[in-house]
């Protein structure tokens, strides 16, 4: 094994197990899909460069890691590569048909080396899917059906296993092709008593790309690296626009200016890179996920730049701490409209009971007089639900373990609002879940 697939295998095990990936329904480590994509393309290739992709493919998606990030630690070439397979529809572009169709004319622009990762990764997720969830493998077969059309000009002997496993699985789900084409493209609903207007608005349109953008120092391509880096550095900032022939047609890093001017370190804007002003913080979160900065529009023009950093704004953190909220304002729905006479409580330990009394206790001797489920932790208010086989069902959970982790990620995150806490460097994972999950609810 070349060093830099050696590397790269480490990089990607790692950063997936840090926060804990595994497969949906084996419960796998999450590296056991990596390496089974990885020696689909060995298998068939003795590119190094691709089969460390293969390797990366889901760490700029899954993880905190950025493309800037897979640049740095194996090249530009890698990282292109990463890039190709990394989708780029955002939250706001639709309902998953929408963005998958997105993501789709996206595929077809990349790089054959790039199609044979991809085609490698159908392989392995179509098995894992069709094994374990012929529901939700009738949607991915229809999405891969329309993947593999674009997807001719990778490898030919892993195409032709591709529509080989895509054909049996079809039929092994009861999925024509008449029916691909028209199939349900279902999704769980998991978080339900999210449909009033308030919520909406919150997650949508009180808060905005424009409250948490910085202003973007802006430069002609012909500047000297010298000065750009002398202005950056007086004005304490690492990235600045840059103008070709009066446009604003990129940026440069201050980690990357050297000698000679900025055309020489010129990077372009990427399509998934870019926002308005008025864009969802689920947009430029899910560009954070990618990428080491969002760029912001005004009047059409790049004007201004996001960091990861800047989600520890005042702003950011009161529209996370609002959809904590309004989702244990759900929980509680869940609760009563499941157990209306307060039986409940049979679901939690008398130790946890009791915790809640003597909260309500104390609330009543200051005069503030509330019911006892008020008075629950968030992680009793889970508890209720999960062990309640109905209301599983209905939040759409496929396991306990998966409905826990969730819930753990809740909490550990409102504990750091409340706390002040750096949440970037703590639950950026739990961020960029939490903000997809919340879109699809307010988009219903």
């Amino acid at each position: 094994m070349s060093d830099l697939i050696e590397r790269a295998k480490d990089y990607a095990t790692k950063a997936h197990q840090r926060i804990d990936q595994r497969r949906k329904y084996s419960k796998q480590p999450y590296h056991v899909h990596l390496e089974a994509v990885a020696k689909l393309v060995a298998g068939v290739s003795d590119d190094a460069e691709v089969i460390a992709a293969a390797w990366l493919h889901d760490t700029v998606e899954d993880t905190p890691a950025t493309l800037d990030d897979i640049e740095a630690h194996f090249g530009s070439s890698v990282a292109e590569l990463v890039e190709e397979l990394t989708d780029v529809s955002m939250p706001s572009d639709g309902n998953r048909a929408r963005r998958k169709a997105l993501d789709c004319r996206h595929t077809a622009q990349a790089s054959p080396r790039a199609k044979m990762v991809k085609l490698a990764d159908l392989i392995d997720n179509c098995r894992d899917i069709t094994r374990h969830d012929p529901r939700f493998a009738r949607v991915y077969l229809t999405e891969m059906a329309a993947l593999l059309k674009v997807l001719r000009e990778g490898d030919e002997q892993l195409y032709r296993q591709a529509v080989r496993l895509h054909t049996k699985s079809a039929e092994q789900v009861g999925l024509s092709a008449g029916d691909a084409a028209e199939a349900d493209l279902w999704q769980p609903d998991r978080l339900r008593g999210f449909e009033d207007h308030n919520f909406k608005r919150l997650f949508t349109e009180i808060f905005t790309a424009r409250d948490i953008t910085e202003g973007l120092l802006s430069f002609d391509a012909a500047s000297t690296c010298k000065k750009v880096a002398k202005d950056l550095r007086h004005q304490r900032c690492e990235v600045a626009s840059i103008r070709v022939s009066g446009s604003v047609q990129g940026y440069v890093r201050l980690a990357d200016l050297g000698a000679g001017d900025c055309t020489d370190c010129l990077r372009h804007f990427t399509v998934d890179q870019v926002v308005p002003g008025g864009a969802a913080f689920s947009d430029v979160i899910h560009v954070l996920t990618r990428h080491d900065y969002c760029f912001v529009t005004m009047l059409g023009s790049v004007a201004g730049v996001i960091r990861r950093d800047d989600i520890n704004k005042p702003m950011v953190r009161m529209w996370l701490f609002g959809i904590v909220t309004m989702v244990e304002m759900g929980l509680v729905q869940q609760i009563r409209e499941r157990f209306p006479h307060e039986d409940w409580q049979q679901q939690l330990s008398a130790g946890r009971l009791q915790k809640a009394r003597d909260v309500q206790a104390e609330r009543g001797r200051r005069n503030v007089f509330c019911e006892l489920i008020d008075c629950l932790q968030l992680s009793d208010k889970g508890q209720i639900l999960i062990e309640d086989p109905i209301v599983m069902q209905r939040l759409g959970f496929e396991s306990k373990s998966v409905a826990k982790r969730v819930l753990k990620e809740l909490e550990s995150l409102r504990n750091h609002l409340a706390h002040a806490q750096d949440i970037v460097m703590h639950d950026w994972a739990q961020i960029a879940r939490l903000s997809m999950r919340m879109e699809e609810v307010a988009r219903r």
